[in-house]
Protein backbone atom coordinates (compact mmCIF):
# COMPACT_ATOMS: atom_id res chain seq x y z
CA UNK A 1 0.00 0.00 0.00
CA UNK A 2 1.21 3.43 -1.03
CA UNK A 3 0.79 6.00 1.55
CA UNK A 4 1.17 9.62 -0.13
CA UNK A 5 4.19 10.57 2.64
CA UNK A 6 6.53 8.50 1.27
CA UNK A 7 6.23 8.69 -2.37
CA UNK A 8 9.53 10.11 -3.29
CA UNK A 9 9.82 9.00 -7.30
CA UNK A 10 11.56 11.83 -9.75
CA UNK A 11 7.85 12.76 -11.41
CA UNK A 12 6.62 13.01 -7.42
CA UNK A 13 9.87 15.73 -7.18
CA UNK A 14 8.98 17.91 -10.12
CA UNK A 15 4.93 17.55 -9.99
CA UNK A 16 2.39 18.66 -7.45
CA UNK A 17 4.86 19.83 -4.55
CA UNK A 18 3.79 22.60 -2.78
CA UNK A 19 4.88 26.35 -4.19
CA UNK A 20 6.76 26.78 -1.03
CA UNK A 21 8.97 23.38 -1.19
CA UNK A 22 9.48 24.50 -5.25
CA UNK A 23 10.89 27.91 -4.09
CA UNK A 24 13.03 26.52 -1.02
CA UNK A 25 14.37 23.32 -2.83
CA UNK A 26 12.61 21.22 0.44
CA UNK A 27 12.82 17.29 -0.46
CA UNK A 28 8.64 16.60 -1.82
CA UNK A 29 8.61 13.72 0.33
CA UNK A 30 9.14 16.31 3.30
CA UNK A 31 6.57 18.57 2.46
CA UNK A 32 3.92 17.02 0.92
CA UNK A 33 1.98 16.98 4.53
CA UNK A 34 2.01 20.20 6.24
CA UNK A 35 1.97 21.52 9.67
CA UNK A 36 -1.36 23.43 10.11
CA UNK A 37 -0.98 26.85 12.67
CA UNK A 38 -2.37 26.80 16.26
CA UNK A 39 -5.67 28.19 15.17
CA UNK A 40 -6.14 25.51 12.64
CA UNK A 41 -5.23 22.83 14.64
CA UNK A 42 -7.47 24.57 17.39
CA UNK A 43 -10.74 24.73 15.14
CA UNK A 44 -10.11 21.00 13.70
CA UNK A 45 -10.26 19.50 17.24
CA UNK A 46 -12.98 21.75 18.10
CA UNK A 47 -14.89 20.93 15.11
CA UNK A 48 -14.43 16.82 15.49
CA UNK A 49 -15.28 17.53 19.36
CA UNK A 50 -18.76 19.15 18.13
CA UNK A 51 -19.39 16.51 15.62
CA UNK A 52 -18.99 13.56 17.91
CA UNK A 53 -20.80 15.17 20.34
CA UNK A 54 -23.57 15.62 17.77
CA UNK A 55 -23.94 12.18 17.39
CA UNK A 56 -24.03 11.12 21.18
CA UNK A 57 -26.49 13.92 21.77
CA UNK A 58 -28.47 13.15 18.90
CA UNK A 59 -28.33 9.95 19.97
CA UNK A 60 -29.95 10.00 23.18
CA UNK A 61 -32.54 12.66 21.76
CA UNK A 62 -34.35 9.86 19.26
CA UNK A 63 -34.03 7.22 21.87
CA UNK A 64 -35.58 9.36 24.32
CA UNK A 65 -38.12 10.64 21.97
CA UNK A 66 -38.65 7.05 20.32
CA UNK A 67 -39.59 5.59 23.87
CA UNK A 68 -41.51 8.78 25.23
CA UNK A 69 -43.51 8.78 22.11
CA UNK A 70 -44.28 4.74 21.38
CA UNK A 71 -43.57 3.29 24.95
CA UNK A 72 -44.95 6.05 27.75
CA UNK A 73 -47.57 8.65 25.72
CA UNK A 74 -49.17 6.69 23.44
CA UNK A 75 -51.85 8.67 21.48
CA UNK A 76 -55.13 7.45 20.27
CA UNK A 77 -54.27 9.87 16.88
CA UNK A 78 -50.97 8.35 16.19
CA UNK A 79 -50.53 4.91 14.13
CA UNK A 80 -47.46 3.77 13.91
CA UNK A 81 -47.52 1.29 11.22
CA UNK A 82 -49.03 3.58 9.25
CA UNK A 83 -46.34 6.20 9.68
CA UNK A 84 -43.38 4.00 9.61
CA UNK A 85 -43.77 1.52 7.06
CA UNK A 86 -43.97 3.90 4.14
CA UNK A 87 -41.29 6.26 5.38
CA UNK A 88 -38.59 3.30 6.11
CA UNK A 89 -39.84 1.76 3.02
CA UNK A 90 -39.09 4.79 1.00
CA UNK A 91 -35.14 4.66 2.72
CA UNK A 92 -34.68 1.76 1.62
CA UNK A 93 -35.89 2.50 -1.91
CA UNK A 94 -33.26 5.17 -1.72
CA UNK A 95 -30.22 2.98 -0.59
CA UNK A 96 -31.20 0.54 -3.65
CA UNK A 97 -32.07 3.46 -6.29
CA UNK A 98 -28.90 5.26 -5.35
CA UNK A 99 -26.68 2.01 -5.71
CA UNK A 100 -28.21 1.20 -8.74
CA UNK A 101 -27.90 4.99 -10.08
CA UNK A 102 -23.96 4.24 -9.53
CA UNK A 103 -23.62 0.87 -10.90
CA UNK A 104 -25.21 2.87 -14.33
CA UNK A 105 -22.62 5.57 -13.81
CA UNK A 106 -19.61 2.93 -13.80
CA UNK A 107 -21.39 0.80 -16.73
CA UNK A 108 -22.21 3.80 -19.48
CA UNK A 109 -21.35 7.73 -17.63
CA UNK A 110 -22.91 9.33 -21.05
CA UNK A 111 -25.97 7.51 -20.98
CA UNK A 112 -26.43 7.99 -17.72
CA UNK A 113 -25.79 11.97 -17.50
CA UNK A 114 -28.46 11.63 -20.31
CA UNK A 115 -31.33 9.77 -18.23
CA UNK A 116 -30.34 11.89 -15.48
CA UNK A 117 -30.78 15.04 -17.21
CA UNK A 118 -34.39 13.59 -19.16
CA UNK A 119 -35.49 11.66 -16.07
CA UNK A 120 -34.75 14.03 -13.09
CA UNK A 121 -37.27 16.90 -14.31
CA UNK A 122 -40.41 14.14 -15.22
CA UNK A 123 -39.60 12.68 -11.25
CA UNK A 124 -40.01 16.45 -10.24
CA UNK A 125 -43.17 17.52 -12.32
CA UNK A 126 -44.84 13.91 -10.87
CA UNK A 127 -43.53 14.73 -7.69
CA UNK A 128 -44.73 18.59 -7.58
CA UNK A 129 -47.89 17.46 -9.16
CA UNK A 130 -48.93 14.87 -6.54
CA UNK A 131 -47.78 17.43 -3.65
CA UNK A 132 -50.10 19.99 -5.64
CA UNK A 133 -52.94 17.17 -5.74
CA UNK A 134 -52.62 15.62 -1.91
CA UNK A 135 -50.72 18.53 0.18
CA UNK A 136 -49.32 21.82 0.01
CA UNK A 137 -48.38 23.73 -2.98
CA UNK A 138 -44.33 22.94 -4.31
CA UNK A 139 -42.54 24.41 -6.90
CA UNK A 140 -39.19 23.62 -8.46
CA UNK A 141 -37.59 24.15 -11.81
CA UNK A 142 -34.35 21.98 -13.66
CA UNK A 143 -32.23 23.12 -16.39
CA UNK A 144 -31.03 21.74 -18.85
CA UNK A 145 -26.99 21.91 -19.09
CA UNK A 146 -24.28 21.53 -21.50
CA UNK A 147 -23.04 17.92 -20.77
CA UNK A 148 -20.55 16.90 -23.56
CA UNK A 149 -17.26 18.44 -21.90
CA UNK A 150 -18.32 17.00 -18.79
CA UNK A 151 -18.77 13.63 -19.87
CA UNK A 152 -15.63 13.64 -21.21
CA UNK A 153 -13.96 14.51 -18.21
CA UNK A 154 -15.74 12.01 -15.85
CA UNK A 155 -14.67 9.16 -18.39
CA UNK A 156 -10.87 10.10 -18.11
CA UNK A 157 -11.11 10.65 -14.31
CA UNK A 158 -12.82 7.68 -13.54
CA UNK A 159 -11.01 5.71 -16.54
CA UNK A 160 -8.37 4.11 -13.43
CA UNK A 161 -11.00 3.92 -10.50
CA UNK A 162 -8.69 3.80 -7.01
CA UNK A 163 -8.61 0.62 -5.75
CA UNK A 164 -11.37 0.22 -3.12
CA UNK A 165 -13.51 2.84 -4.07
CA UNK A 166 -16.97 1.48 -4.83
CA UNK A 167 -16.53 -0.71 -1.41
CA UNK A 168 -16.19 2.85 0.00
CA UNK A 169 -18.93 3.86 -2.22
CA UNK A 170 -21.46 1.21 -1.07
CA UNK A 171 -20.66 0.99 2.77
CA UNK A 172 -21.24 5.07 3.03
CA UNK A 173 -24.83 4.22 1.40
CA UNK A 174 -25.04 1.05 3.82
CA UNK A 175 -24.59 3.58 6.79
CA UNK A 176 -26.57 6.46 5.69
CA UNK A 177 -29.31 4.21 5.30
CA UNK A 178 -29.13 2.73 8.57
CA UNK A 179 -28.26 5.95 10.07
CA UNK A 180 -31.77 8.03 8.53
CA UNK A 181 -33.67 4.54 9.62
CA UNK A 182 -32.71 5.77 12.90
CA UNK A 183 -33.31 9.01 12.91
CA UNK A 184 -36.58 8.38 11.86
CA UNK A 185 -37.35 6.44 15.01
CA UNK A 186 -36.48 9.63 16.55
CA UNK A 187 -38.90 11.82 14.21
CA UNK A 188 -42.02 9.50 14.45
CA UNK A 189 -41.80 9.27 18.14
CA UNK A 190 -41.62 13.29 17.99
CA UNK A 191 -44.87 13.19 16.05
CA UNK A 192 -46.72 11.12 17.82
CA UNK A 193 -46.95 13.70 20.49
CA UNK A 194 -47.25 16.78 18.52
CA UNK A 195 -46.69 19.67 20.95
CA UNK A 196 -44.45 22.57 20.07
CA UNK A 197 -41.39 21.26 21.70
CA UNK A 198 -41.57 18.49 19.17
CA UNK A 199 -41.27 20.88 16.20
CA UNK A 200 -38.21 22.10 17.76
CA UNK A 201 -36.86 18.51 18.25
CA UNK A 202 -37.55 17.35 14.68
CA UNK A 203 -36.06 20.33 13.18
CA UNK A 204 -32.53 19.99 15.39
CA UNK A 205 -32.68 15.90 13.88
CA UNK A 206 -32.98 16.80 10.18
CA UNK A 207 -30.43 19.78 10.83
CA UNK A 208 -28.35 16.72 12.32
CA UNK A 209 -28.97 14.33 9.44
CA UNK A 210 -28.01 16.74 7.20
CA UNK A 211 -24.60 18.25 8.35
CA UNK A 212 -23.57 14.22 9.14
CA UNK A 213 -24.32 13.13 5.22
CA UNK A 214 -22.09 16.62 4.31
CA UNK A 215 -19.86 14.81 6.43
CA UNK A 216 -19.91 11.37 5.74
CA UNK A 217 -20.10 12.53 1.10
CA UNK A 218 -17.17 15.05 1.94
CA UNK A 219 -15.04 12.47 3.83
CA UNK A 220 -15.39 10.06 0.76
CA UNK A 221 -14.43 12.99 -1.46
CA UNK A 222 -11.26 13.83 0.39
CA UNK A 223 -10.25 10.26 0.34
CA UNK A 224 -11.04 9.34 -3.54
CA UNK A 225 -9.61 12.41 -4.66
CA UNK A 226 -6.43 12.24 -3.15
CA UNK A 227 -6.29 8.60 -4.30
CA UNK A 228 -6.89 10.10 -7.88
CA UNK A 229 -4.72 13.31 -7.29
CA UNK A 230 -1.83 10.63 -6.80
CA UNK A 231 -2.15 8.55 -10.02
CA UNK A 232 -2.70 11.63 -11.93
CA UNK A 233 0.13 13.59 -10.98
CA UNK A 234 2.65 10.86 -9.30
CA UNK A 235 1.90 8.33 -11.73
CA UNK A 236 1.16 6.06 -9.03
CA UNK A 237 -2.18 3.74 -7.50
CA UNK A 238 -2.89 4.80 -3.89
CA UNK A 239 -5.79 2.21 -1.99
CA UNK A 240 -8.85 4.39 -1.35
CA UNK A 241 -9.24 2.53 2.08
CA UNK A 242 -6.02 3.92 3.10
CA UNK A 243 -6.56 7.39 2.02
CA UNK A 244 -10.11 6.83 3.61
CA UNK A 245 -8.61 5.69 7.22
CA UNK A 246 -6.26 8.75 7.27
CA UNK A 247 -8.91 11.30 6.68
CA UNK A 248 -10.89 9.58 9.13
CA UNK A 249 -7.94 9.76 11.82
CA UNK A 250 -6.52 13.32 11.03
CA UNK A 251 -8.93 15.10 9.14
CA UNK A 252 -12.29 15.01 10.31
CA UNK A 253 -12.29 17.92 11.89
CA UNK A 254 -11.18 19.90 9.06
CA UNK A 255 -13.78 18.49 6.44
CA UNK A 256 -16.66 19.12 8.80
CA UNK A 257 -15.43 23.32 8.87
CA UNK A 258 -15.53 22.59 5.11
CA UNK A 259 -19.02 20.64 5.27
CA UNK A 260 -20.70 23.93 7.44
CA UNK A 261 -18.86 26.47 5.02
CA UNK A 262 -19.13 24.97 1.35
CA UNK A 263 -23.23 25.19 1.30
CA UNK A 264 -23.08 28.21 3.07
CA UNK A 265 -20.63 30.01 0.08
CA UNK A 266 -22.44 27.94 -2.76
CA UNK A 267 -25.94 29.11 -1.69
CA UNK A 268 -24.58 33.03 -1.56
CA UNK A 269 -21.91 32.93 -4.13
CA UNK A 270 -25.46 30.95 -6.89
CA UNK A 271 -27.51 33.83 -5.84
CA UNK A 272 -25.68 36.52 -6.74
CA UNK A 273 -24.90 34.31 -9.66
CA UNK A 274 -28.42 34.85 -10.85
CA UNK A 275 -28.80 38.18 -10.13
CA UNK A 276 -25.41 39.04 -11.97
CA UNK A 277 -24.56 35.81 -14.26
CA UNK A 278 -22.44 38.03 -16.89
CA UNK A 279 -20.68 39.85 -13.77
CA UNK A 280 -19.35 37.43 -11.68
CA UNK A 281 -15.51 38.56 -13.07
CA UNK A 282 -15.25 42.16 -12.94
CA UNK A 283 -13.10 43.96 -11.54
CA UNK A 284 -15.46 46.52 -9.69
CA UNK A 285 -16.05 46.11 -5.42
CA UNK A 286 -19.56 45.01 -5.79
CA UNK A 287 -21.48 42.40 -5.06
CA UNK A 288 -20.17 40.11 -7.79
CA UNK A 289 -16.55 40.82 -7.16
CA UNK A 290 -16.85 39.77 -3.72
CA UNK A 291 -19.00 36.50 -4.55
CA UNK A 292 -16.06 35.86 -6.88
CA UNK A 293 -13.60 36.19 -4.29
CA UNK A 294 -15.44 34.45 -1.15
CA UNK A 295 -14.35 31.14 -3.41
CA UNK A 296 -11.33 31.57 -2.01
CA UNK A 297 -11.96 31.27 1.17
CA UNK A 298 -13.99 27.72 0.67
CA UNK A 299 -14.69 25.73 -2.30
CA UNK A 300 -14.90 22.26 -2.86
CA UNK A 301 -11.60 21.77 -4.78
CA UNK A 302 -10.00 22.93 -1.68
CA UNK A 303 -10.76 19.06 -0.22
CA UNK A 304 -8.29 17.95 -2.57
CA UNK A 305 -5.72 19.72 -0.69
CA UNK A 306 -7.03 19.08 2.23
CA UNK A 307 -6.07 15.36 1.97
CA UNK A 308 -2.76 15.50 -0.42
CA UNK A 309 -1.15 18.45 1.92
CA UNK A 310 -2.96 18.40 5.03
CA UNK A 311 -3.43 22.02 4.93
CA UNK A 312 -6.94 23.76 6.52
CA UNK A 313 -10.04 24.21 4.67
CA UNK A 314 -9.59 27.81 4.21
CA UNK A 315 -5.68 27.57 3.06
CA UNK A 316 -6.58 24.41 0.86
CA UNK A 317 -9.20 26.33 -0.98
CA UNK A 318 -7.57 29.48 -1.52
CA UNK A 319 -4.11 27.80 -2.61
CA UNK A 320 -6.32 25.33 -4.88
CA UNK A 321 -8.17 28.26 -6.54
CA UNK A 322 -4.75 30.58 -7.31
CA UNK A 323 -3.45 27.54 -9.01
CA UNK A 324 -6.81 27.39 -11.39
CA UNK A 325 -6.10 31.31 -12.05
CA UNK A 326 -2.00 31.01 -13.12
CA UNK A 327 -3.89 29.12 -16.28
CA UNK A 328 -5.68 30.91 -18.72
CA UNK A 329 -9.04 30.26 -18.96
CA UNK A 330 -9.01 27.26 -16.38
CA UNK A 331 -10.77 29.23 -13.79
CA UNK A 332 -14.02 29.83 -15.79
CA UNK A 333 -13.97 26.33 -16.82
CA UNK A 334 -13.79 24.63 -13.61
CA UNK A 335 -16.05 27.47 -12.13
CA UNK A 336 -18.72 26.20 -14.32
CA UNK A 337 -18.18 22.53 -13.86
CA UNK A 338 -21.10 20.75 -14.41
CA UNK A 339 -20.31 17.56 -12.40
CA UNK A 340 -21.59 18.81 -9.16
CA UNK A 341 -24.41 19.84 -11.21
CA UNK A 342 -25.17 15.99 -12.68
CA UNK A 343 -24.52 14.78 -8.68
CA UNK A 344 -27.25 17.27 -7.30
CA UNK A 345 -29.47 16.20 -10.06
CA UNK A 346 -29.06 12.07 -9.39
CA UNK A 347 -29.64 12.92 -5.94
CA UNK A 348 -32.68 15.18 -6.61
CA UNK A 349 -33.77 12.29 -8.34
CA UNK A 350 -33.41 9.46 -5.54
CA UNK A 351 -35.32 11.93 -3.37
CA UNK A 352 -38.29 12.48 -5.88
CA UNK A 353 -38.76 8.69 -6.05
CA UNK A 354 -37.83 7.83 -2.59
CA UNK A 355 -40.92 10.74 -2.14
CA UNK A 356 -43.29 9.47 -4.16
CA UNK A 357 -42.82 5.79 -2.93
CA UNK A 358 -43.74 7.32 1.07
CA UNK A 359 -46.18 9.26 -0.65
CA UNK A 360 -48.51 7.01 -3.22
CA UNK A 361 -48.32 4.32 0.58
CA UNK A 362 -49.37 6.51 2.59
CA UNK A 363 -51.86 8.01 0.61
CA UNK A 364 -52.93 4.57 -0.02
CA UNK A 365 -53.69 3.41 3.45
CA UNK A 366 -53.73 6.93 5.61
CA UNK A 367 -54.00 10.71 4.09
CA UNK A 368 -53.27 12.16 7.13
CA UNK A 369 -49.14 12.29 6.78
CA UNK A 370 -48.89 12.76 3.32
CA UNK A 371 -46.82 15.83 3.18
CA UNK A 372 -45.08 15.45 5.90
CA UNK A 373 -43.84 11.79 4.93
CA UNK A 374 -43.08 13.04 1.29
CA UNK A 375 -41.09 16.01 2.52
CA UNK A 376 -39.21 13.74 5.10
CA UNK A 377 -38.53 10.82 2.22
CA UNK A 378 -37.49 13.43 -0.02
CA UNK A 379 -35.30 15.12 2.43
CA UNK A 380 -33.34 11.32 3.28
CA UNK A 381 -33.49 10.34 -0.47
CA UNK A 382 -31.70 13.11 -1.96
CA UNK A 383 -28.70 13.27 0.75
CA UNK A 384 -28.66 9.29 0.45
CA UNK A 385 -27.88 10.35 -3.03
CA UNK A 386 -25.55 12.77 -2.34
CA UNK A 387 -23.50 10.63 -0.42
CA UNK A 388 -23.68 7.52 -3.34
CA UNK A 389 -22.36 10.13 -6.16
CA UNK A 390 -19.34 11.35 -3.92
CA UNK A 391 -16.53 9.19 -5.44
CA UNK A 392 -17.47 10.38 -8.55
CA UNK A 393 -17.39 13.90 -8.22
CA UNK A 394 -14.08 13.19 -6.01
CA UNK A 395 -12.29 11.38 -9.32
CA UNK A 396 -13.33 14.93 -11.25
CA UNK A 397 -12.03 16.63 -8.60
CA UNK A 398 -8.45 15.16 -7.83
CA UNK A 399 -8.31 15.13 -12.10
CA UNK A 400 -8.51 18.77 -12.08
CA UNK A 401 -6.35 20.00 -9.20
CA UNK A 402 -3.53 17.73 -10.52
CA UNK A 403 -3.71 19.36 -14.19
CA UNK A 404 -3.90 22.67 -12.86
CA UNK A 405 -0.45 22.04 -11.00
CA UNK A 406 1.14 20.22 -14.15
CA UNK A 407 -1.19 20.75 -17.68
CA UNK A 408 2.17 19.61 -19.62
CA UNK A 409 1.86 16.19 -17.72
CA UNK A 410 1.97 13.16 -20.36
CA UNK A 411 -0.74 11.80 -18.26
CA UNK A 412 -3.15 14.72 -19.59
CA UNK A 413 -4.60 14.88 -23.17
CA UNK A 414 -5.72 18.17 -24.69
CA UNK A 415 -9.61 18.03 -23.56
CA UNK A 416 -9.40 21.03 -21.37
CA UNK A 417 -6.89 23.25 -23.24
CA UNK A 418 -9.13 22.52 -26.65
CA UNK A 419 -12.38 23.35 -24.40
CA UNK A 420 -10.44 26.89 -22.79
CA UNK A 421 -9.82 27.55 -26.79
CA UNK A 422 -13.46 26.86 -27.28
CA UNK A 423 -14.91 28.91 -24.89
CA UNK A 424 -12.48 32.10 -25.69
CA UNK A 425 -14.16 32.06 -29.23
CA UNK A 426 -17.36 31.54 -27.78
CA UNK A 427 -16.69 34.42 -26.12
CA UNK A 428 -15.38 36.62 -28.76
CA UNK A 429 -18.42 35.93 -30.69
CA UNK A 430 -21.07 36.88 -28.12
CA UNK A 431 -18.61 40.32 -27.86
CA UNK A 432 -18.83 40.83 -31.18
CA UNK A 433 -22.49 40.38 -31.42
CA UNK A 434 -22.94 42.36 -28.76
CA UNK A 435 -20.75 45.52 -30.51
CA UNK A 436 -22.84 45.30 -33.23
CA UNK A 437 -25.99 45.33 -31.61
CA UNK A 438 -25.02 48.14 -29.40
CA UNK A 439 -24.30 49.75 -33.11
CA UNK A 440 -27.29 49.14 -34.45
CA UNK A 441 -29.39 50.84 -31.52
CA UNK A 442 -26.91 53.50 -31.80
CA UNK A 443 -27.97 53.83 -35.26
CA UNK A 444 -31.71 53.35 -34.95
CA UNK A 445 -31.44 56.37 -32.39
CA UNK A 446 -30.23 58.98 -34.51
CA UNK A 447 -32.79 58.20 -37.19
Amino acid sequence: MIELQTITTPAAQQIGAPPAAQQTGTPPAVAQQQEQTLTGRFFKGLFTAIFYSQLILISILVIFLTLRGLVFTKSPRFHPKKWYIPLLASVAVSGVVSLAWQCFFVCNIARTVNATLWFTPILTVTLGVFLLAYGPSFQGSVCFLKREFTVKIMLISTGVTPERTRAIAVVSVILSVFYSAFLVAGIGGATATRSRLDILFISIIVISLAWTMQVLKNVQQVAISKATYVYFARDEFMNACNALSVTVRNQLGTVCIGSTLVPVFVLVRGTIRGIHPREMYATDRDCSWIANHMILYGNRWGFVHVGVYNKSFVQGSGDTWRTFRRMAGLEELIDTDLTSSICFLSAFAVGAISALTAGIWEFLIHKDYIFSLTLYAFIIGYFVGRVSSAWLQGCVMGYYVAYSEDPQSGNFDNTIPQRIARLDIEAAQREASNEVREEDEQNISYM
